[in-house]
């Protein structure tokens, strides 16, 4: 068996491990099913009223849908804090496996889990009138820069998680920061309703590019929330989206097995 394919089968069975504990953990089950599932009642029916009705629950799901994605990068911080705590990985020492396909393992199940989470959302959205008025090309396209932004968070938490003192800790780091990075976005508002200094951190927030790159290839731009400030990443949101996942999982990887090796070295 050649390296790669000892790490694709070793990486399958982390992963395979990892579901397993995902299926029988309520907690995470409700985190990755339900909370989207509020989230889109909560914006779409409370405040999409005051913000445009129908019309802002079509804009508002790209939102959702990359704010879940983010949330779920926690699942890896904790995953792979908690396996520290109770050993796992150390038992993996014992055995001949590299450490990629752990830290491949760890990141592929928690993609499967972020797939589920965005079905959901956007079975939720068709339930209260949203529709992909795009092309399917367009469509199939928006999915893939989801599902590549969902992997590249993934390797933030496998890094929070690493260098985390425990789970607890893990858990406060890996959300605290993903409330403000999701909220400063046009996730919800366009960026061009906040003032000044918001106004240039949420146009060049990587979320805002993921988020209007696939709102757009939905067909899910509305007149007065379309963007129109004319900076370069709205100019160019599918372009900016995927540098801005592309160049996260090109420094994150290479930090989290450093953090790995160094924790697997105690």
């Amino acid at each position: 068996m050649t390296a790669v394919a000892k790490v694709a089968v070793d990486g399958w069975m982390i992963a395979w491990r990892n579901l397993l504990h995902v299926r029988r953990s309520v907690d995470w089950a409700f985190a990755a099913v339900v909370q989207p599932v509020m989230f889109v009642l909560l914006f779409g029916f409370v405040f999409g009223g005051l913000l445009g009705g129908a019309a802002y629950r079509e804009y508002l799901l790209a939102g959702i849908l990359v704010q879940t994605l983010a949330f779920n990068s926690a699942f890896t911080v904790i995953g792979l804090s908690t396996d520290l705590r109770k050993g796992f990985i150390d038992r993996l020492r014992s055995l001949p496996m590299s450490g990629v396909s752990v830290m491949v393992g760890r990141t592929l199940s928690d993609l499967a889990v972020s797939v589920v989470a965005m079905l959901v959302t956007c079975l939720c959205g068709l339930l209260i009138g949203w529709r992909v008025r795009g092309s399917f090309l367009d469509a199939v396209l928006a999915f893939l820069v989801l599902l590549v932004f969902a992997f590249a968070m993934s390797w933030i938490g496998a890094l929070i998680g690493l260098v985390s003192p425990s789970p607890e800790a893990a858990q406060s780091a890996g959300l605290i920061w993903l409330t403000p990075l999701t909220f400063v976005s046009s996730g919800f508002v366009p960026e061009e309703s906040m003032p000044g200094p918001l106004r240039v951190i949420a146009e060049w927030n990587p979320l805002t590019a993921v988020i209007n790159a696939v709102r757009g290839l939905f067909g899910n731009t509305v007149p007065g929330l379309d963007v129109v400030s004319g900076s370069w990443p709205d100019d160019h949101a599918l372009a900016y989206a995927w540098l801005s996942s592309l160049l996260i999982v090109a420094v994150f990887v290479p930090l989290s097995m450093r953090a790995y090796r160094r924790v697997a070295a105690r």
